[in-house]
């Protein structure tokens, strides 16, 4: 099927109202992808930010062969394997004290489903058989399972939620960029803060097992990185009630944001437990980790063990090719790229930003950015629902060779912003077509948002 055409099982399937079809990709090298009709695009969010190590890197292809080839599959109730014991070591080794287990997903959703039933099988364990209740932020997203989305931050997912699955408790994130009247951005995030403490205290801590928040937002805030005061806060409210932290690393983690793990920014506000994925197997296969501390798995060892696996936990393969990502990560010395190269693009999007007043906010760290859409930098007014910005800048990125992963949150209560995250191998002269092509992407989103307001206003 080319590029023009549409209708096949997969988009039949996905019911969109996207005007412009989807490119068919047939080959990807570093940071390029091409499609059938052979046009070039710049990955320039890594997909759903996930391929952290870029496209077609021999050495993991030949680990996951020579994995293959060894041993394709183990499940890891009834055996071990090498492979496992060897990625699991590195992981915690990488994240450090209080971090000593590690369990292994088959991706995001999966490991913050696990990193639940952990908790909740520790606190059924020590009898608080009442601790079960969840608090997130709102907006928020920790994955696609029922269970998973019922924890998301997104009232608008309330039709399908409501009576079908237990919803988290919500608390406002702690948005910098737009604030209540008479807000400076120090007190609205402690004011956040406080509304964690305000509602263990409405709900009972003895009902609350944990509280789960990304240290920097993937596209349901649009990069919002947390500050050191708001976790610092947050850290000592859970711990004076009892309430486990869970830090979402999913999107943040695995080196994206400058650190191995982004909360490694904040070493006096760590966390019970940490969640990563998508980096993790950066693309090359289904891979995500939970990592507890080991007292917490050990005393739960004595007690009862913990119960669940999926079938795909520690795959042979899957595990082979986390760890040549990790060696990769260390040979091209990816994490440090990642903090450098990210200050300079940065740089150039707030450049660019003083182009295009649409470019309301560029936040973020490391390789893992932001640009926050606005129809008027001074009112910070979204755009109308008849001119859908998100779906509009990722048609026209198309046009520019750009592949971009865009989102309006909450129909545009929160925000609309697309993701700038391409690959940690990406290089300086890369940087620099990345922007070239964004610039005329906006070019063009301008223009035509101008003309559209004009018609409406007319």
């Amino acid at each position: 099927m080319s590029t023009n055409q549409c209708g096949n099982a997969q988009d039949a399937f996905y019911a969109t109202g996207n005007i412009v079809p989807l490119p068919l990709i047939v080959r990807a090298e570093g940071i390029w992808m091409y499609d059938d009709v052979g046009r070039a695009y710049i990955d320039a969010s890594s997909g759903p930010v996930v391929s952290n190590l870029g496209h077609g890197n021999a050495r993991v292809i030949d680990a996951m062969a020579t994995q293959a080839r060894r041993l394709d599959f183990a499940y890891s109730r009834v055996s071990r394997h090498q492979s496992n014991i060897d990625l699991t070591h590195r992981i915690s080794e990488l994240a450090g004290p209080g971090y000593e287990r590690v369990c292994l997903a088959s991706g995001g959703s999966e490991a913050i489903e696990i990193a639940i039933k952990f908790l909740r099988q520790y606190v059924v364990a020590k009898h608080q058989l009442d601790k079960k209740r969840i608090i997130t932020l709102s907006p928020s997203y920790h994955g696609g399972t029922i269970a998973t989305l019922a924890i998301t931050g997104d009232d608008t997912l309330d039709p399908f939620i409501d009576g079908f699955a237990m919803k988290s408790d919500r608390i406002p994130a702690p948005f910098q960029y737009r604030l209540p009247d008479g807000q400076t951005r120090q007190n609205y995030r402690l004011a956040c803060a406080q509304a964690l403490e305000d509602k263990i205290l409405e709900i009972g801590a003895e009902n609350i097992l944990t509280f789960i928040v990304e240290p920097i937002g993937g596209l349901a805030t649009g990069a919002l990185v947390l500050s050191e005061d708001y976790v610092n806060r947050i850290r000592k409210i859970c711990t004076q009630y009892g309430v486990y932290l869970i830090y979402d690393e999913v999107m943040c983690g695995t080196g994206r944001a400058g650190r191995f793990l982004a909360s490694h920014a904040w070493p006096d506000a760590r966390a019970d437990v940490v969640v990563l994925a998508k980096g993790l197997g950066s693309g090359y296969t289904p891979l995500g980790a939970v990592m507890v501390p080991g007292t917490m798995a050990d005393e739960l060892a004595e007690l009862t063990g913990f119960n669940f696996s999926h079938t795909y936990n520690a795959n042979p393969i899957s595990c082979a090719t986390g760890i040549a990502v990790l060696e990769e990560y260390d040979r091209l010395n990816l994490i440090e790229a990642a903090a450098e190269r990210g200050k300079s693009l940065k740089a150039r999007l707030e450049t660019l930003a003083t182009k295009y007043p649409c470019m309301g906010d560029v936040r973020g760290a490391g390789l893992m950015m932001a640009v926050e859409l606005v129809q008027n930098p001074d009112t910070k007014a979204t755009f109308p629902a008849s001119y859908p910005p998100t779906e509009h800048v990722r048609i026209f990125g198309l046009k520019h060779g750009l592949l971009l992963y865009s989102r309006r949150t909450a129909g545009g209560r929160y925000g609309d912003w697309f993701m700038v995250a391409p690959p940690l191998t990406i290089t300086e002269d890369e940087c620099d077509e990345l922007v070239d092509r964004l610039d005329a992407t906006l070019n063009d989103f301008s223009n035509a948002a101008c003309t559209h307001l004009a018609e409406v206003i007319n």
